[in-house]
């Protein structure tokens, strides 16, 4: 089932929004060689709690951190560890959710640590640039198609692939609300937006094949083919006046 929010609760999630677009601030921040992410996901939780919101990722079905931070070839859900020690040329998406007056704001960068690599480089600007062809597309009277047609349209130009098996989503009182956002799709196509509609839209974007695996772990989810990938994500309203980003710092 869609909810539509009201003012009040659109106004909410700003609020939730601007602490997570904060924490990822912080976040990208702290990427530079030598840094675990685990030590990243400190900064983020303990940002997070100072504003009296909780990490949303923090247990969700079993999660064991704050955020999910993903190198390279990790398309999403990486889970910060002691042992995962950030270096020089890596590219690397942070993924992160407060929950604050009972909404949530859900937000995903992918940070370059230091120089990276042209094609690296690339990779990142295309899915960036994705992402906001694809909030230029929610409009109210569209469909979910033309959103994931427009994400799809820019990066396959560009000779990239669109992951398939993770999606975006509705958000709002949950993380995972319906409907689901592909980041692929045909115009015309699918669930029609209307005005208060919440949802997250994430292109998950590969240098090579669209195929991923999830590792032994549960989470952890790779390209098949070991090229990188990058995450770029904001919650976004539907509204009479256009898409509005709930994911603002400031």
């Amino acid at each position: 089932m869609i909810v539509l929010k009201t003012s009040r609760e659109l106004s909410a999630m700003r609020s939730a929004g601007r602490i997570a677009a904060r924490a990822l601030k912080l976040a990208g921040e702290a990427v530079e060689p030598g840094v675990s992410t685990w030590e990243i996901d400190r900064i983020v939780r303990r940002y997070i709690e100072e504003q009296g919101a909780k990490p949303t990722f923090l247990g969700y079905g079993g999660f064991p951190a704050s955020a999910c931070i993903s190198v390279n070839n990790v398309v999403i859900h990486g889970i910060p560890s002691k042992d995962t020690i950030i270096k020089q040329g890596d590219i690397v998406s942070i993924d992160i959710g407060a929950t604050f007056d009972g909404y949530v704001g859900d937000n995903a960068y992918t940070f370059p640590c230091g120089d990276v690599s042209a094609q690296a480089q690339a990779l990142m600007d295309a899915t960036r640039e994705s992402l906001y062809e694809g909030i230029k597309a929610a409009k109210v009277g569209a469909r979910i198609g033309d959103i994931g047609s427009a994400i799809q349209r820019y990066t396959e130009a560009r000779g990239y692939s669109v992951v398939r098996d993770f999606v975006g989503h509705g958000v709002g009182a949950k993380m995972h609300e319906d409907p689901t956002v592909p980041n692929y799709g045909t115009p015309g196509r699918g669930v029609r937006l209307l005005s208060g509609m919440t949802i997250a839209i994430e292109p998950m974007i590969n240098q090579g094949v669209k195929e991923v695996k999830t590792l032994a772990d549960g989470w952890t989810t790779v390209t098949a083919d070991g090229k990188l990938s990058a995450h770029f994500e904001h919650s976004v309203a539907i509204t009479p006046d256009g898409p509005v980003i709930l994911t603002l710092p400031d």
